[in-house]
């Protein structure tokens, strides 16, 4: 088993709804919707453990103690995929940053060359939660944690709605600190890099290309 932290998000409701997105037969408009409830359930797991501050509000009777978060948090979207889960984690976290990072995967090598990338200042202070669909033979994963450590990140958290083995294992290769939620790890990829049994092209099925 790999040494990288993988959290498998098991909640009923996660594995329900996974369920859905696999199913050939979900058209776009449902698989967005399941798209971004997944990623509900996934970011609140992933985010389970952020720092918080005692803190006290004023309610309409009285005075109510609490905790609000004590960290900024980034969310850095693994374009084009990783649009269809950036509303998710913003309704969860609606002072977030967002970063932007464009990979394009060579259908014949699978290697993942970038196209665009802009990511906020700060990110060593920060939570970053990179959101990328379909971790396959981890390319485009190891292609965007490599910038983000470049421009300085420390706390960086993988969420990815179907795993592959073999994308597990070439994050642990290159970054074993980076935790991954998901809530699977299927049996592997196929000749074409695809992950079996995955759920097909997720770009092309959010977007319905």
């Amino acid at each position: 088993m790999s040494a990288v932290p993988v959290h498998l998000v098991e909640h009923p409701l996660a594995q329900d709804i996974l369920l859905s997105l696999r199913d050939r037969h979900t058209p776009s408009d449902v698989f967005r919707q399941m798209a971004r409830r997944i990623s509900f359930l996934l970011t609140s797991e992933a985010t389970r453990n952020l720092p918080v501050r005692d803190a006290t509000v004023d309610t309409p009777v009285s005075s109510a103690p609490g905790r609000k978060l004590d960290v900024e948090v980034v969310v850095v979207p693994v374009l084009r995929a990783g649009l269809g889960m950036l509303d998710a984690v913003l309704e969860l976290l609606p002072r977030a940053k967002v970063g932007h990072i464009g990979l394009q995967r060579d259908e014949s090598t699978a290697i993942a060359s970038r196209y665009y990338a802009k990511v906020p200042g700060g990110l060593a202070d920060a939570c970053v939660l990179v959101v990328d669909p379909m971790l396959a033979t981890g390319g485009s994963a190891v292609a965007a944690l490599d910038l983000l450590r470049e421009s300085g990140a420390r706390d960086i958290r993988l969420i990815c709605i179907v795993s592959a083995p073999e994308g597990v294992a070439e994050v642990e290769r290159h970054h074993p600190d980076v935790q991954i939620y998901t809530p699977v790890v299927d049996q592997g990829l196929n000749a074409q890099k695809f992950i079996v049994p995955g759920l097909g092209d997720f770009g092309d099925r959010l977007f319905g290309t």
